[in-house]
Parts: structure tokens; C-alpha cells; sequence
């Protein structure tokens, strides 16, 4: 078990993969340094002599400054350190050369997905019940568990052990009726109305792009009547989305009828009538150029820089050299990566849209009397990650090496093919929102602490950064990269995740979220309630 890791040659920091104790000598990359302070698993100690006022350095770029004298083998902490990055050039770089892996051993490959008139391939096929308002999330929610309870979509172990300790029926789940439907799902909204009309209106783009996304089979749609994003607004966005938009569509307005168990009753009826028309469809092969993933960390520990988030950047790159797309979000986790993600950017424009949503993002949190590199929670730096260069460095290896060839807002779409940046915040369940509304049909989640995060209607894989994580909570975990931390090859086990993405998008291995029917969606409100 190695020790410690450079990262970087040009790194003057250095990772502790184990405890190491004060005065302990280790070596590594060539070196041997005597430990001058207790440096825990996951954190760094300085390589040489830092002064105040000299760069931390990580993965080679700078990722700190020095606020007090920092001695070689000393641990840099938040007493010592503070959150420093490189100069972002203003000329324009240099064209972005990219060497694509060779895939040549998938190109044959394929997963059985549900294909879309459109082309598009869904890894999943739900029924999808939406609420335009926060006061219809109950109407929502009432409807899709209805629905999954009679129809065999649930399997609550819970409830189950509720029925045995009250002396209930032993409540066995009959065969699912509809076996090409995977799952009824509602989300529950916190907008809608009371708000800015601009939150209102992107609250309907992005319901919009979730109704017509290549995972849902149809929607059932419920309004009070009155709000500010009104059925209509949502029609609209749809029209935008795909004006060819023809999965069916059901519309309920509270306001219209004399009670609400009438209103129930028909939507429960008309919405089982467009479930038998929807369960048609039945998976069959596609090529894997068809995924369209997103690459996202949460719960972040001092590992994911060198494990998981290198490991999903290679699966990402293979998924792109074979014509798929993959989106990178979280914009203020590329705080301090800006100018090497910047460099990626395929056409100028692109770059320069990049550029101008970062300066908006962190104009938006100075007027809050913030900043985004406020952006690492006290789990991240309790487990390393103290400053938000030091955890954008890591983040930003999710994306791999492609080049970026999209840069998009939140409740924009994502590109065809090819790597798209995607402004998000780096709350996980706006984020990865905001990357199945782009267009993703599978997550790939990177986690070092530990997080429950799904989605309402994509599969999200939760990636251990380290094995203890894994062992610990296996209800959480889906896959492994502990191994890397120990020597193991990154591009081994990139492999083996393909192939475990391969099950989840083919419908059949569960995700762990799915089987603790996580199925998170939180708006991203960029303005104000009123």
C-alpha cells in the first residue's frame, strides 16, 4: 500500500493515502520526507518550504496560498492555507489537440434501451407526474403512489416491517401489469408561484425538457390554477423543447373542479388508460454511442482527484470517442480550474460564454457577500478538500481530457455528442437536475463521504472514492475505485464500470438509489420569492 502520492511533478503539496504520525519518514516519487506534524488520510503536507505569500501547488497548477511559514513535511491546513488559483490568460490559447482513446473494443457494443421516433434512446421508460405549482406536489405525489403501490412499482421494506409489527397483511407485491414501464414517478416542486416571473418561466423549461426526455414514456400534469407558471407557459416551453413533442400528455387544473377526489379519480383512470398505450415500447439494442451521461461529485472526501473522478473521466472519454456526450456541471467546483477547462474549448465563442457564466456566477454570490470558492463544506475539508481550488482540481478530472464543444446554462440542452460544460451550482440535486434536463439518461456520481442523491427519472451510479466508504455503506454504493488509491489501474477499472453501466442503462442491475427509491429533483431559484 503506497503511502503518499505526488500527483503532479510540478506539485509542491503531497497526499496522505494513509495516516501518517508525527516524525514518521516516508517515501515516495523519489523523495523521502520525515512527517513534522500528524497528517490524517486524505490531506497534504508541504514538499518544501512555503512562505507567506508562496503558492500551494496540486495536480500542477496552484491551488493555495500560503498565509503563515509552512515547513517541508508540515500539513497544510485551513490555519495556514487559503484559497488561491491561476490567472485565467486573456489571449486565446492555443487550437486544443485531443488524442482519443482507442475504443476499437467497444464499437460493436451496445445496451438495450427504449428508442425514441427522434433517434434518442432512453435507458429507462417512465411515466412522469408533474406538479407546475408547490401546491400541487401533494396531488403529485397521492397519484404516483397510487399508482405504484396497485401496479407493483413498490417495494417498501419499511411499509413491509410497519404490516409485521402492527399485524397487517403480509402485503406481497403481485407481478408488475405494465412490464415495460420501469417506474411511476412524481417530483415535488418549491416554485411555481411567489416568485420572480423568471423563476416561474425556468421552472417550465425545465419540466418541459423533463417531460420530453428520452426516459419518460408520457406525464400527467397537475396545476392549482392561479400560479404563475400556468399550463399554458408549460406548453410553450414543450413547443420550444420539441415542437414534434408527441408522448401522451395529461393536464389537471385544481381550480376547475368541484372536488378534488373527482379531479383524482379521472386522472387515476385516464392516466392508467395511457400507461397501457405506453407500455409498448420494449427495449432493443443500441450502440453505445446513444448514452448520453452526466459526470458528476458530491459528499466529496480527499480522494476523488485520484480515483473515481480519473476513472469516470476515462469512462467519459471512451463514451465520447465513440460519438456519445457526456456534460460537465458545477461551475463553482471549476473555480481554480477555469483556465485549463477553458483551454479545452473547441470554438472561441465557447470559451468566452464559459468565461462570462463563471464572472456572472461569482458577481451573483458577491452580492450576496460571498464568493464561489465559499463552495467546500465542512465534510470536504474535514476529509482534505480546504480550499475550492484544491477540490475544483479534483472535480474537474471527471470530464477527462476531451475537448469541450458546448457550454450551456441551466434547462439548456447538452450537445448531441461531444463534452458539454452546463452551468450549475454545486448543490447535488440541482446539479444533477439541471444535467438530466440537459438531456443526460444516466449519472455518473462520484463519493467519498457518502450520499443517498438519485433522480427522478435518469439511474445515478454512486462511485466510492475509497473503499472504506464502499464497505461502510453498501446501501449507497454502487461501485468501487478504492482499488486505485491502492495501485490498481484506473483504466482496468474504468472498464469495469462501463460494463456496470452497461447493466444500468440496459435496465437490468438496479441502482442503489432506485432500490432506496431516491428519486431527487430540486429547481435551481436564481432569483428571489416575492
Amino acid at each position: 500500500m503506497r503511502k503518499i502520492l505526488r500527483i503532479d511533478p510540478a506539485d509542491n503539496l503531497i497526499v496522505a493515502l494513509t495516516d501518517l504520525a508525527s516524525g514518521e519518514e516516508v517515501e515516495g516519487s523519489g523523495e523521502r520526507f520525515r512527517i513534522a506534524a500528524a497528517v490524517r488520510a486524505k490531506h497534504k503536507f508541504a514538499a518544501q518550504d512555503l512562505r507567506p505569500g508562496d503558492a500551494a501547488v496540486l495536480y500542477g497548477t496552484i491551488v493555495g496560498q500560503a498565509t503563515q511559514p509552512i515547513g517541508r513535511g508540515e500539513p497544510v491546513t485551513t490555519a495556514n492555507i487559503r484559497h488561491a488559483a491561476a490567472d485565467v490568460p486573456d489571449d486565446e490559447p492555443s487550437p486544443y489537440l485531443w488524442q482519443p482513446p482507442d475504443v476499437s473494443g467497444l464499437a460493436t457494443r451496445t445496451f438495450d434501451g427504449y428508442q425514441r421516433p427522434d433517434g434518442r434512446v432512453g435507458t429507462a421508460n417512465h411515466w412522469l407526474v408533474l406538479p407546475l405549482v408547490f401546491c400541487a406536489n401533494r396531488n403529485a405525489r397521492k397519484l404516483a403512489d397510487t399508482l405504484s403501490a396497485a401496479l407493483g412499482y413498490r417495494d417498501d421494506r419499511l411499509e413491509a416491517i410497519a404490516r409485521q409489527l402492527t399485524g397487517g397483511a403480509s402485503g406481497a407485491q403481485a407481478g408488475r401489469r405494465f412490464s415495460n414501464i420501469d417506474g411511476i414517478r412524481a417530483i415535488d416542486v418549491t416554485s411555481g408561484c411567489g416568485g420572480a416571473a423568471s423563476d416561474c418561466e425556468a421552472l417550465c423549461e425545465v419540466l418541459a425538457a423533463y417531460a420530453d426526455h428520452p426516459n419518460v414514456a408520457g406525464i400527467t400534469v397537475f396545476s392549482l390554477g392561479c400560479e404563475k407558471s400556468q399550463a399554458s407557459t408549460f406548453r410553450e416551453a414543450l413547443h420550444r423543447r420539441n415542437p414534434a413533442f408527441a408522448k401522451p400528455a395529461l393536464f389537471y387544473r385544481q381550480q376547475d373542479w368541484a372536488s378534488e377526489a373527482a379531479m383524482m379519480e379521472d386522472a387515476l383512470r385516464q392516466t392508467l388508460e395511457a400507461l397501457a398505450v405506453a407500455d409498448g415500447i420494449e427495449r432493443t439494442p443500441a450502440p453505445l454511442a446513444k448514452l448520453r451521461i452526466a459526470v458528476k461529485c458530491g459528499g466529496s472526501d480527499g480522494f476523488p482527484g485520484i480515483s473515481a473522478n480519473p476513472v469516470i473521466g476515462l469512462v467519459s472519454d471512451r463514451l465520447v470517442a465513440l460519438g456519445g456526450a457526456s456534460v460537465l456541471a458545477e461551475f463553482p467546483e471549476l473555480c481554480g480550474a477555469e483556465g485549463a477547462i477553458a483551454a479545452r474549448c473547441a470554438r472561441p465563442e465557447d470559451r468566452a460564454r464559459f468565461l462570462a457564466l463563471m464572472r456572472d456566477y461569482e458577481a451573483a454570490a458577491n452580492r450576496c457577500g460571498t464568493s464561489i470558492s465559499d463552495n467546500p463544506s465542512w465534510g470536504n475539508i474535514e476529509d482534505g478538500l480546504i480550499t475550492d481550488a484544491i477540490k475544483s482540481c479534483g472535480a474537474a478530472r471527471k470530464a477527462g481530457t476531451a475537448p469541450v464543444v458546448a457550454v450551456a446554462d441551466y434547462g439548456e440542452p447538452m450537445a448531441d455528442s461531444g463534452l458539454t460544460l452546463l452551468c450549475t451550482p454545486g448543490n447535488d440535486l440541482i446539479a444533477v437536475t439541471g444535467q438530466v434536463a440537459a438531456g443526460a439518461t444516466l449519472v455518473l456520481f462520484s463519493t467519498g463521504l457518502g450520499t443517498p442523491t438519485g433522480n427522478a427519472i435518469a439511474p445515478v451510479i454512486k462511485i466510492a472514492t475509497n473503499s472504506a466508504v464502499a464497505t461502510r455503506l453498501p446501501d449507497m454504493i454502487d461501485f468501487d475505485c478504492g482499488p486505485v488509491i491502492a495501485g490498481a489501474s484506473p483504466e482496468d477499472n474504468a472498464s469495469d464500470l462501463i460494463e456496470m453501466m452497461i447493466d444500468v442503462a440496459s435496465g437490468r442491475l438496479p441502482t442503489r438509489a432506485d432500490q432506496l427509491q431516491q428519486h431527487d429533483f430540486l429547481f435551481w431559484k436564481r432569483s428571489l420569492d416575492l
